[in-house]
């Protein structure tokens, strides 16, 4: 195995375009990401709607030449610290390059990144179940959302629209 290099995706390349969708579809089709492909409404709307969200940036993950990750992220604010904050929506290592530093290489580009921008935090989701993904998570200082023990964690909620 090379040395995993990481950088920023242009989206306005055609080459980083496709390999951002095809690594999305590639954690879509996981069972963690839902189990189904993208559709094609999507496939044809992502990178556009990505290069159009302000603060919306992905990190590509190299072995040599070949893709092997990417990560989806989205500048926000903390009203807390009145500081940017990053959040990692996505998270893919493509099957079969899991466990060969592509998740820790893909952290310290974000890390770089949110620090950079003078980010008070990085925050991400994790299904309960992934148990491979959070022990990454939790390796590279992630954990629960709190302000007091006593009031317990924060939770992740949604409502389809």
């Amino acid at each position: 195995m090379t040395e995993i290099t990481t950088r920023i995706a242009d989206y306005g390349d055609e080459s980083d375009a496709n390999t951002v969708v095809e690594l999305l579809d590639c954690y879509a089709r996981d069972p963690m990401g839902g189990g189904e492909a993208l559709s094609d409404e999507v496939r044809e709307n992502l990178v556009p709607g990505l290069a159009n969200t302000p603060g919306a940036f992905s990190i590509l993950a190299f072995d040599g030449d070949r893709a092997v990750g990417l990560s989806n992220c989205f500048t926000g604010y903390s009203t807390f610290a009145a500081k940017p904050l990053v959040n990692i929506h996505d998270m893919v290592v493509r099957d079969g390059q899991r466990g060969k530093g592509v998740g820790k290489a893909m952290f310290d580009a974000i890390h770089d990144e949110a620090r950079r921008m003078g980010a008070c935090k990085v925050t991400l989701e994790v299904l309960s179940g992934n148990h491979p993904a959070k022990g990454l998570y939790t390796a590279q200082g992630y954990g629960d959302y709190e302000l007091d023990p006593d009031k317990g964690h924060a939770l992740f909620w949604q409502k389809r629209l």
